[in-house]
């Protein structure tokens, strides 16, 4: 196992690697930018180091910053954590020259697998069902709107790199195609430093599940079954469970064996997640690969028994992997507490926190970075809080899910509290009976 590890991300992900870390007896080091000096991880690392001005791309995303902070603190292994360098394959590619382990995949899997339109060829040739859609990149507009065309509408162009619904846009008519794909290509210029979009067929009344896997260097792959992600707005992830109430066990076994084959197709190492649009008639096709740890693996982590950010420790350390890891038991919710207004079409409420109190009791848990007098920079992701609950049914799940979010208290910003305290007693959701639109049909409805 490593002696010392840098955790490469900020937030409530640094702070998740800092506490596996102590309990594996790891020493850490935090990396943090100017805007993020009072932050829990940058207190509770064993060291940490300043790397640059508030903005994303002269800290978090400056590499030779944090090779350097890496190296002078002879820190063995980089955690990218989710988001920035997370899927960046030259950054992993850096680290391995460096004598430094990435711990996560390699660059050739992350660059396979990262990059959206790769990984739907990956994935067409390993037998997985994909979204029909372009053979790769789109540069040139025309040619896109042929594609586009050919496909039929309603389609969506989506940016190559990255994710959490930035450099995405539905196109449900041709007039509107242009305007979209110029739209889409400089949002994702914008934020991931790659402006490279593809396109694909937009399926209607879609579920969005995902398939948690697990590689070792060894070539043993294994998954530990779906989570539901369909409770999003602008194709970010609002609430997500385990496992989803659309999915049966033949569907189950058939997307597991499917994520699996796609992972060992590109000797995938470490904790990644294969993305799957479910219709109304469950067929199943694979839409991308998160090459990293998600923010919603608490959910998985919770219905198996597992450690995730343990497992990805010690995977990246050597360790084998086995095949009989789990026995997925009850069910589990996971609420995104961001710092946004939803009355106001979620807009980002960044500011001081006045109070701040978090809700308790068996089968609760909060995953956060944040505490009363910290202020909420607008430099970044408006994460600040993950509630998490666990119980024997989604039933009771959803119960101690309304209790809980009763309990949390924020003051001096806009939170998402009440929203998810709005869906918890929503009997639409309850019955699960909606799709990925189901936000923007329950706020038509209005």
């Amino acid at each position: 196992m490593f002696n010392k590890i840098l955790i490469a991300n900020r937030g409530e992900i640094a702070l998740r690697v800092i506490r596996v870390c102590r309990e594996l007896g790891i020493k850490t080091v935090a990396v943090y930018s100017e805007a993020d000096r009072d932050s829990l991880h940058v207190k509770f690392a064993d060291e940490a180091i300043c790397i640059g001005p508030p903005p994303g791309k002269e800290s978090y995303l400056h590499i030779p910053r944090i090779i350097s902070a890496a190296e002078i603190t002879n820190a063995e292994a980089i955690h990218p954590g989710y988001g920035f360098l997370a899927e960046n394959a030259q950054f992993a590619e850096i680290c391995q020259s460096q004598g430094l382990k990435f711990i996560g995949p390699s660059p050739e899997a992350i660059t396979s697998m990262g990059d959206k339109s790769f990984a739907k060829e990956t994935m067409r040739k390993a037998g997985v069902p994909v979204i029909p859609g372009s053979d790769g990149v789109i540069r040139d507009v025309n040619v896109a709107k042929e594609i586009a065309d050919g496909i039929g509408y309603p389609v969506m162009i989506k940016a190559t790199a990255g994710g959490g619904g930035k450099g995405m846009r539905i196109v449900r008519e041709a007039s509107e195609f242009e305007k979209a794909f110029q739209m889409a290509s400089s949002e994702a210029g914008s934020a991931f430093g790659n402006p490279d979009v593809y396109i694909e067929k937009f399926v209607e009344q879609p579920r969005h599940i995902e398939i948690q896997v697990l590689g070792d260097r060894y070539g043993n792959v294994i998954h530990l079954n779906e989570r539901d992600c369909s409770v999003q707005r602008r194709h970010q992830k609002l609430i997500e469970e385990s496992p989803s109430p659309i999915v049966s066990p033949q569907l189950r076994e058939s997307m597991g064996n499917a994520a699996v084959k796609g992972a060992q197709s590109v000797d995938y190492e470490g904790a990644g997640t294969i993305e799957f649009l479910v219709d109304k008639d469950k067929n199943f096709y694979f839409m991308e690969m998160n090459t990293r740890i998600q923010v919603e693996h608490p959910v998985t982590e919770m219905v198996t028994g597992l450690d995730l950010i343990k497992m990805q420790l010690e995977i990246a350390a050597g360790t084998r992997l086995r095949k009989k890891l789990f026995k997925p038991l009850g069910h589990a919710i996971e609420c995104r507490i961001n710092a946004e207004d939803p009355a106001n079409d979620f807009r980002p409420s960044p500011g001081e926190i006045k109070s701040f109190h978090l809700p308790g009791g068996y089968g609760v848990r909060v995953d956060t970075h944040c505490y009363t007098g910290y202020r909420i920079p607008p430099y970044y992701d408006s994460l600040m809080a993950k509630l998490i609950v666990y119980a024997p049914t989604r039933e009771e799940a959803i119960k101690k899910a309304a209790g809980a979010l009763e309990e949390f208290t924020v003051e001096g910003i806009h939170t998402t509290v009440p929203f998810h305290r709005t869906v918890m007693a929503d009997e639409i959701f309850k019955s699960s009976n909606y799709d990925t639109s189901y936000i923007d049909k329950r706020n038509n409805n209005k």
